[in-house]
């Protein structure tokens, strides 16, 4: 589990969570706005940009996002529970977020299934990125640890030496 942070730590997580969002979804913007201005609420203005109250829905869901890492990731809620079935259950909370989300706020049309494969598709994009960014960047904090440790172990053996 990670260890106690500040709220500066938490808000940097939803900023960053925030500002990837509104990336991706800019991109999406530019890419099917135009085609998409008249079934969706998120491009309403077509590929001219996205509403200013989808951007709080966005902010929102990027809080509930941090909160759901907070409860599955600290020991603050759960003491005891496999790291793999932490996973699952915030995977699991973040898809019923942003459906919630896309339901209540008509995203998309709820009624096809071509919008859900996207959304599905591109969470699953999403997902897979986050996983191997996280994965470099376990293995670079490591990697920094054994060096660090091995200094420590050569300027111990200089003292006793």
């Amino acid at each position: 589990m990670e260890e106690k942070r500040s709220i500066l730590d938490y808000l940097a997580q939803v900023l960053l969570i925030f500002g990837f969002a509104m990336v991706m979804i800019n991109l999406f913007c530019l890419a099917f706005g135009a085609s998409a201005e008249e079934v969706s609420a998120m491009f309403s203005l077509g590929d001219k940009g996205i509403p200013v109250n989808v951007v709080f829905q966005f902010l929102a869901v990027s809080l509930l996002i941090t909160a759901l890492r907070f409860m599955f990731f600290t020991d603050t809620f759960i003491r005891k529970m496999a790291l793999w079935l932490r996973s699952l259950c915030l995977f699991t909370g973040i898809v019923i977020v942003i459906s919630a989300f896309i339901i209540a706020f008509r995203w998309f049309p709820v009624g096809m299934w071509q919008s859900w494969a996207m959304f599905f598709a591109c969470f699953g994009l999403s997902a897979l990125g986050s996983y191997l960014l996280m994965n470099l960047k376990e293995k670079d904090e490591n990697r920094r640890m054994e060096k660090a440790l091995e200094r420590l172990k050569a300027e111990e053996g200089k003292v006793n030496g």
